[in-house]
């Protein structure tokens, strides 16, 4: 079963949307958003496990210039 998240992204003043732009070109992210609110950026992403969110997360998504802060948000199914 893949795993699903939503990554909730804050991101330098002025820097959503190329922010958004650099990572909806990452392998394993589904879609990317700039966003109004206290998030600058949505990402929708998937992975075959946990771990590999996880590396996805750190040392893709977070790589990327501008961003400050993230957030995941693994999706349940209950």
């Amino acid at each position: 079963m893949v795993v699903q998240a939503y990554i909730l992204i804050q991101t330098e003043v002025g820097k959503a949307a190329s922010v958004a732009e650099a990572i909806a070109g990452i392998a394993g992210v589904v879609l990317a958003e700039d966003v109004t609110g206290p998030y600058d950026v949505i990402a929708r992403v998937e992975a075959n496990t946990v771990d590999e969110l996880g590396k996805l997360v750190i040392a893709k998504i977070q790589d990327v210039s501008g961003i400050t802060r993230t957030l995941t948000c693994t999706v349940v199914h209950v």
